[in-house]
C-alpha cells in the first residue's frame, strides 16, 4: 500500500497489518489480532466496503468517496459487529467471555497502532494536523472504552460476569467507527493533495510550452511535460479506480482522455505555429489545444475535490487573454468552464423520474396542497426540456408533433389527479381510494409515453445521422488544402459544419435520454468536445491551404482529423449503449450468475434457484449493515420503555425493528432472508410499515400542544413519506448484471437505513411529548384506514410472523424468493 508519508508505516502487527491508506492492489488490514471469533458469532468479512457512507455525526462530513478506505475499516466493523452481537445474547461459557476480552484488548491494540500512523501523518501534513489529532484521540478513547466495556468480573460465587451495559456498547461503537473514517478521510486529503501537485506540475509545463521561443527550447519543455503527463496518468488512473461515484468516475475518465488526445495535437500545433508565427490559424489550434487541457486540469481538480472548483485558473486565464494567447472570444468562452457546467443534470430522464417520484408519493400524501405545485412544477421542467427535441431542426414532423401531443395528454391526466386531490382534501379523506389510484396510474402511463417517444426520438436522429455522414468529407477537405485550393476548402467547410451542428444536436439528445450518470457524462463532454474540435479541423486546414509544401502543417492536419474521427466514433459507441439501455438489451456476459436467470417461465419449467449473496459480497456492506443494526439497538432501547401492548406506535416500531434487524442479518449471511428477492420483498413490508407508522404519528401528532416539540415532531414525522418514497423506487428499480443487482441490494440496505433513521427520531420524539404533556396514547391506531394494496390484516400478519422469527418476512415474502425478474 502507498503511504501518505515517510512516516505512514503500518498499522497493527500479529496477524498482519496495513498502512493508513491503501492503494488499489493491496489488501489492506485495520491490525486486530488474531483472535479466534468463531466462539462469539463473528462473521470473517473480507474485500471491501459498501458505497455511500453517511455521516454518524450532523457536524462533521463523513461520506466515504473511495473504495480503498472501505476496504481498510473491514477489519474494524467485523470486530465490533463480534462484540455488538454479544451484548444483545446470553453468554454462558466462561471461554466466550474470555474470547471477548480478547477482541476487546485486540480492537483497542489496533486502534492505538492506527492512531500512531494518523499522528505520525499529522507531523508531516500541518494543515490537517489539528483535525487529525483531534479524530485519534476520539478513536483512542472509543477504543479504551470498547475494550473496558468487554472486561469481565467476578461474582460472590467466583463465576465470570460480563459488563451489562448494551447501550454503552452501542454508543462506543459508533464513537468509534465515526474517528477512525476522520483519520482516514484526512489522510486521504494527502493523496489528494500528492495528486493536485503532480497536476499543478503539468499546469506549469505548460504555461513554459506556451511561451518558448523557438524549436530547441520546446522540445527540450515537451520532454519534460511527457514524464509529468506520466505521473498525472498513474495518479489520476488509480484515482479514478478507487472512487465510489459513478459520475465521478465518468468526469476523471473524460479528463484523462482529454488529456491523452491533446497531448500530439500540443506538439503537431505548437510545431506549426513556430514554423508558422504569422499564420492565425495555426495559433488558433495551439490555443485551443492549451485550452482544452487546462480544461481538463480543472475538471480533475473538481472531481478529486468533489465539486470544488479550482477558482486560480481565472487569474491563469486573464493572464492568457491580456497576452493575446486566446485569439478569439470564442476561444474565451470556450476555456471559462464553471462547475455547475459539469454537475448540472437537467435531463429529460431526470425530470421525468422525479416528475414520477411525486406522483408516486401522492399515494401517502393524497395530492395536498404542499405536493400540488411540485407536480405542476415538475411536469413544467418537462415541457421545458423536451423543448431542445421540439426545437431542433433535425427531429422529423412526426415525431414532433407526437412529443407535443404526448404532453398535453400528460398535463390532461395531471389536471384529473389534482381535482381528485383537492376534492378529497374537501372530504377530509384520510386514505386512498380507487379513482385516486386509478388516476395515479393513468398520469404515471402518461409520462411513460413520453419517455418512450423522446427515446425514440434521439435513437432514430442518431440513427439518420451516421446513415447520412459524408465519409469522403474530411478526405475532400484534405485534398483540397494540399491543393491550396480556398473555393473548395470554404465549400467543404460549410457542408463540414452542419455535420459538427448534427452530431452536437444527437449528444444533447442522447444526454437527455441516457438512464446512467456515467453515459449522460459521456454524451456531455463528447458533445463538447465535437463543438470545439470540429472547428479546428478546419482551422488546420486553413493552414495547409496557405503553407502547402509545409510538412509541419500536414502533419497537424492529419492529426487533428485523426482526434476527430476518434470522436465520432465515439458519439457512435454512445449511441449504440443508449440505445441498449433504452431497449432493456444487455450484453449476456454482464448477467449476474449467482441471481435468477431469465427463462421460461411456463407450467413444466423448473424453479429458479434461489441464492444468496456470497463471502466478498456480503462484505461490500458490512458496513451499512453494522450501522442499521446500530440504530436498531437505539431504537429497541427506547421502545423498551412503553410496555402497552396496545400502543400501537410501539408496536409498529418494533415490527419495523425486526424487519430491520433481519435485513442486517441477510448482510451477514445469516437469519431467514436468504436471497436478494427476499431482501427486496422485505424491504417493501418495512416500506409499507413504515407508512402505517406515518398515519398513527400524524393521529398522534393532533393530540400534542403547540410548541417546540411539537414543531419537532413534525419535521421528523414531514421526512418520512419521502424515505419510504426513496426505499420502495429502489425496490421497484429492475435491474440485470452483477454490477447493477448488487448496487440495487447496496441500495435498498442504504436507504433502509435512512429510513430507519428518521422513524427512530420520530419515535423518539412520540415518547417525549407522551411523557412531558402526559398523553394516553394507547388507543391510537391506523386500523381503520385501509391500504388499497393490501389489508392491515395482512401486514399485521407480517409484523407478527416478523417479531416471533426476529427476522422473517412473512408467509407473503418468501414465495417470491425465487422470482426471476430481479
Amino acid at each position: 500500500m502507498a503511504t501518505t508519508s515517510n512516516n505512514a508505516a503500518t498499522v497493527g502487527g500479529g496477524g498482519g497489518g496495513s498502512s493508513l491508506i491503501p492503494s488499489s492492489s493491496s489488501n489492506p488490514s485495520f491490525g486486530c489480532c488474531n483472535v479466534d471469533s468463531n466462539n462469539v458469532g463473528a462473521s470473517n468479512y473480507q474485500g471491501s466496503m459498501a458505497s455511500h457512507h453517511r455521516s454518524l455525526s450532523p457536524s462533521r462530513n463523513l461520506d466515504i468517496k473511495t473504495r480503498s478506505i472501505e476496504q481498510t475499516l473491514v477489519p474494524l466493523v467485523t470486530q465490533i459487529t463480534t462484540l455488538v452481537n454479544h451484548k444483545e445474547k446470553p453468554v454462558k461459557s466462561e471461554k466466550t467471555l474470555r474470547a471477548i476480552v480478547r477482541v476487546g484488548q485486540a480492537v483497542n491494540l489496533a486502534v492505538e497502532r492506527f492512531v500512531a500512523v494518523g499522528e505520525a501523518i499529522a507531523d508531516d501534513n500541518p494543515e490537517i494536523k489539528v483535525e487529525m489529532y483531534d479524530a485519534c484521540k476520539d478513536a483512542r478513547a472509543a477504543g479504551a472504552a470498547i475494550e473496558k466495556l468487554c472486561e469481565v468480573h467476578y461474582d460472590d460465587h467466583r463465576l465470570m460476569r460480563p459488563c451489562a451495559d448494551k447501550n454503552g456498547m452501542v454508543r462506543a461503537a459508533r464513537a468509534l467507527l465515526s474517528s477512525v473514517t476522520r483519520v482516514l478521510l484526512l489522510a486521504d486529503t494527502v493523496v489528494v493533495k500528492q495528486l493536485l501537485a503532480a497536476k499543478d506540475k503539468v499546469a506549469m509545463t505548460l504555461n513554459r510550452l506556451e511561451n518558448v521561443a523557438n524549436f530547441t527550447e520546446f522540445v527540450k519543455a515537451f520532454g519534460l511535460f511527457g514524464s509529468e503527463m506520466v505521473e498525472l496518468a498513474h495518479l489520476t488512473g488509480d484515482r479514478q479506480n478507487d472512487l465510489k461515484d459513478e459520475r465521478r468516475r465518468a468526469q476523471m475518465s473524460a479528463a484523462r482522455q482529454v488529456l491523452e488526445r491533446s497531448t500530439m495535437l500540443l506538439l503537431t500545433s505548437s510545431k506549426a505555429c513556430l514554423r508558422h508565427p504569422d499564420c492565425q490559424s495555426a495559433r488558433d489550434n495551439r490555443d485551443t489545444v492549451f485550452c482544452q487541457m487546462r480544461r481538463a486540469m480543472d475538471l480533475i481538480h473538481y472531481v478529486v475535490k468533489d465539486g470544488i472548483f479550482q477558482t486560480s485558473s481565472n487569474v491563469v486565464d486573464s493572464d492568457l487573454v491580456h497576452n493575446g494567447h486566446l485569439g478569439s472570444v470564442q476561444q474565451q468562452q470556450q476555456h471559462h468552464r464553471f462547475p455547475e457546467d459539469w454537475d448540472n443534470n437537467c435531463t429529460v430522464h431526470g425530470s421525468i423520474k422525479k416528475f414520477e417520484n411525486i406522483v408516486e408519493m401522492t399515494r401517502m400524501t393524497l395530492v395536498g396542497p404542499s405536493y400540488r405545485g411540485k407536480l405542476v412544477g415538475a411536469l413544467d421542467t418537462i415541457v421545458e426540456r423536451t423543448q431542445d427535441f421540439t426545437d431542433s431542426a433535425y427531429t422529423s414532423h412526426e415525431h414532433r408533433e407526437n412529443i407535443l401531443l404526448l404532453c398535453d395528454r400528460t398535463k390532461l391526466e395531471l389536471n384529473q389527479l389534482l381535482r381528485i386531490g383537492i376534492s378529497m382534501d374537501q372530504k377530509e379523506s384520510t386514505s386512498p381510494n380507487e379513482e385516486l389510484e386509478s388516476s395515479i396510474v393513468r398520469t404515471l402511463r402518461a409520462s411513460k409515453d413520453v419517455k418512450q417517444q423522446l427515446q425514440d426520438t434521439a435513437l432514430d436522429q442518431s440513427s439518420d445521422l451516421f446513415k447520412a455522414e459524408d465519409m469522403d468529407l474530411i478526405g475532400a477537405i484534405k485534398n483540397a488544402a494540399l491543393a491550396s485550393d480556398t473555393a473548395r476548402v470554404e465549400e467543404c467547410a460549410e457542408r463540414f459544419q452542419e455535420q459538427v451542428e448534427h452530431i452536437q444536436e444527437v449528444c444533447k439528445l442522447l444526454r437527455h435520454v441516457a438512464s446512467t450518470d456515467s453515459l449522460q457524462v459521456s454524451a456531455k463532454h463528447a458533445e463538447t468536445n465535437i463543438r470545439i474540435y470540429g472547428p479546428q479541423v478546419l482551422s488546420a486546414a486553413q493552414t495547409l491551404c496557405l503553407y502547402p509544401t509545409s510538412k509541419i502543417a500536414k502533419e497537424n492536419l492529419e492529426v487533428f482529423i485523426e482526434t476527430w474521427q476518434a470522436l465520432v466514433s465515439d458519439v457512435m459507441s454512445l449511441s449504440r449503449e443508449v440505445g441498449e439501455l433504452c431497449r432493456g438489451h444487455i450484453p449476456e456476459n454482464q448477467v449476474y450468475m449467482s441471481l435468477p436467470r431469465p427463462g421460461k417461465h411456463g407450467t413444466t419449467s423448473k424453479p429458479l434457484k434461489p441464492v444468496s449473496l456470497d463471502s466478498e459480497e456480503q462484505a461490500k456492506i458490512a458496513k451499512l449493515g453494522l450501522e442499521m443494526k446500530l440504530i436498531t439497538s437505539e431504537m429497541d432501547a427506547e421502545t423498551e420503555k412503553w410496555e402497552e401492548s396496545e400502543n400501537d406506535i410501539v408496536k409498529r416500531a418494533k415490527s419495523m425493528s425486526a424487519m430491520a434487524f433481519s435485513m442486517y442479518q441477510f448482510t451477514r449471511g445469516e437469519g431467514a432472508l436468504k436471497t436478494t428477492q427476499d431482501l427486496f420483498t422485505q424491504a417493501e413490508f418495512f416500506a409499507e410499515e413504515a407508512n402505517k407508522l406515518y398515519k398513527v404519528v400524524r393521529q398522534f401528532s393532533y393530540q400534542v400542544p403547540g410548541g417546540q416539540h411539537k414543531k419537532e415532531l413534525l419535521d421528523f414525522l414531514d421526512k418520512v413519506p419521502t424515505f419510504v418514497q426513496q426505499l420502495q423506487f429502489t425496490v421497484k428499480n429492475p435491474t440485470v448484471g452483477k454490477a447493477a443487482t448488487f448496487t440495487k441490494v447496496d441500495n435498498v440496505i442504504q436507504e433502509t437505513k435512512n429510513l430507519m433513521n428518521v422513524i427512530s427520531k420520530v419515535v423518539t420524539t412520540c415518547f417525549v411529548c407522551a411523557t412531558k404533556y402526559n398523553l394516553d396514547f394507547r388507543g391510537v391506531s391506523a386500523s381503520n384506514r385501509r391500504s388499497p394494496y393490501r389489508s392491515d390484516g395482512e401486514l399485521d400478519g407480517v409484523a407478527s410472523g416478523v417479531s416471533e422469527t426476529s427476522s422473517g418476512i412473512g408467509s407473503k415474502g418468501g414465495g417470491s424468493s425465487s422470482d426471476g425478474n430481479i
